[in-house]
């Protein structure tokens, strides 16, 4: 795979600048060429996902002999370039960012079709694609603040597409925080740089296991990353951007950003820099219980005071990020197991939500759960998509949702946490009294006089999203098959154990050498 790790970056790319350029010519050729992006991708993570013996591979780097590298030990030096490294973690990641790009892509081909100024929301849409796989394949941190930037840049634009006032709010206070965010991630590397010398990512572990950066720097550096990658998980305290920036952006954003972008610049860069470099130690791992504690229930409780439906959807991406981390929070492999589960079930059900949302405001004119009703008489496919997945993230058997929380439960009472898992079930209890309300405002009840002339949208818009739904259930399934599989070599690339030093991960012996490749 080596010597197509950069296509998972310069596929997107090249379709965002072809977008561009056929901005007047063919303006028609970008929803059309962003699909057939995605399309590419998939492919290609796909590949990835089925060559589990690929381990981690070095792309090589850019200096007076080009591309290179050969997946030996000595690729991990360059003089000038960027090391991309493919492991079992990256690996789920593209997959996970193929799989929901794909389907917003397709999504959007109608959903954007009365707007103008469709191929600029095209050149962000595939920037913010090639920011995300280039920071799950980045091998070094500089180059993943780097990735982390171009992805948030992107997002700003697309929030603010429809350049409303609102939008233009909703954007400029994620533009603030992002940021605020991407500032303090940048002096945490500047910090880590300046003790150890090394920039890659398992060198650091290295060093840092080793004893070579003070405890005091070090500390000041993972207090640096908690902020900064927590604000772009959209964890409670950090989380002020997440509730206003989803029902300003396109409903194909708004699954984008609560799918992809919160976990690959979030979830993925968060478990990246702690359990690899920085140590997830017993002090990291309280904090990260802490913050999902908050997370989990000021998202659940918060959302129940809500009538708009994006704004509901939106608060609850910020409890159900606290599953995750409360997940990670164990330390066990099947603590970070469950917790990489639960994120890829909420790309996957929290993106066919925001999509239907999207649906639904076309077919009612509103976001307003109140105003809406009866939608299954005018709309079935619109429906059956949304019901699918108010059952997926409300954890009903069979569906995803509810393995991915069962096994968090299971973690935290083997890890003898009993507390936390009684408040995790608490607020998946919350949950599930949340999108019953949702799925009879929504969808059933008396039909308002207003909408008795609605028609089901175009099948480009629900077929995605019944897509996604057949994946939850697929998923619910088959659930220990990916656990045991891609699921769970994500997991064992990470995992340094509760207490054991970083230096002990599966991703740092890869990389010196010492693991499969």
């Amino acid at each position: 795979m080596g010597a197509y790790l950069p296509l998972f970056v310069a596929l997107p790319l090249l379709a965002g600048f072809a977008c561009l350029l056929l901005k007047r010519a063919a303006p028609r050729a970008a929803p059309w060429l962003s699909v057939a992006s995605m399309l590419g991708l998939l492919a290609l993570a796909a590949v990835a996902v089925a060559r589990r013996d690929a381990g981690v591979t070095f792309a090589g780097g850019w200096g007076v002999s080009g591309w290179g590298g050969n997946g030996g030990a000595d690729d991990v030096v360059f003089v000038v370039g960027i090391a991309l490294v493919l492991d079992g973690l990256s690996r789920l990641f593209l997959l996970l960012v193929a799989l929901v790009g794909t389907a917003s892509a397709v999504y959007a081909l109608r959903y954007l079709e009365p707007e103008a100024g469709r191929p600029l929301f095209h050149v962000l849409f595939n920037l913010l694609v090639a920011g995300m796989n280039g920071a799950l394949l980045a091998g070094d941190l500089f180059n993943l603040y780097v990735f982390v930037e171009v992805a948030s840049i992107a997002s700003y634009g697309l929030v603010a597409y429809r350049t409303g006032g609102t939008e233009i709010e909703a954007a400029f206070k994620y533009l603030v925080l992002g940021t605020l965010a991407s500032t303090a991630i940048l002096v945490g590397v500047t910090v880590l740089y300046a003790a150890t010398g090394y920039l890659n990512m398992a060198d650091l572990g290295v060093a840092i296991a080793g004893g070579a950066v003070p405890r005091l720097p070090l500390l000041f550096a993972a207090a640096l990353f908690l902020f900064g990658f927590g604000t772009k998980t959209a964890a409670m305290p950090f989380h002020a951007w997440l509730p206003d920036a989803h029902p300003s952006a396109p409903a194909p954003i708004s699954a984008m950003l609560s799918g992809l972008l919160i976990k690959t610049l979030g979830i993925y860069a968060l478990a990246r820099v702690f359990f690899v470099v920085v140590g997830a130690d017993e002090q990291v791992r309280l904090i990260l219980t802490l913050l999902g504690c908050l997370s989990m229930w000021g998202g659940v409780l918060l959302a129940q005071a809500q009538d708009d439906l994006k704004r509901i959807l939106a608060y609850h991406s910020v409890s159900q990020m606290g599953y995750v981390l409360i997940a990670f929070g164990v330390g066990t492999w099947l603590g970070v197991a469950a917790g990489l589960f639960h994120a890829v079930n909420h790309a996957l059900f929290k993106s066919a939500l925001f999509l239907s949302s999207g649906s639904l405001e076309r077919l009612t004119g509103t976001r307003r759960l109140s105003e809406m009703g009866g939608i299954f008489r005018r709309a079935p496919a619109t429906s059956v998509g949304l019901v699918g997945a108010c059952l997926s993230i409300a954890g009903i058997p069979p569906f995803n949702g509810f393995w991915s929380k069962l096994l968090i439960l299971i973690a935290l009472v083997s890890a003898g946490q009993p507390v936390v898992a009684l408040l995790a079930a608490g607020a998946a209890l919350m949950t599930l009294v949340t999108f019953v309300k949702v799925q009879r405002k929504a969808v059933f009840g008396a039909l308002p006089a207003r909408l008795a002339n609605a028609r089901e949208v175009p099948a480009a818009m629900y077929l995605p999203v019944l897509a996604l739904v057949v994946l939850c259930l697929l998923s619910g399934l088959l659930w220990p098959l990916g656990v045991d599989g891609v699921i769970g070599a994500a997991a064992s690339s990470l995992r340094a154990g509760a207490g054991e030093r970083p230096a002990a991960s599966e991703y740092i012996e890869s990389v010196h050498g010492r693991g499969s490749r």
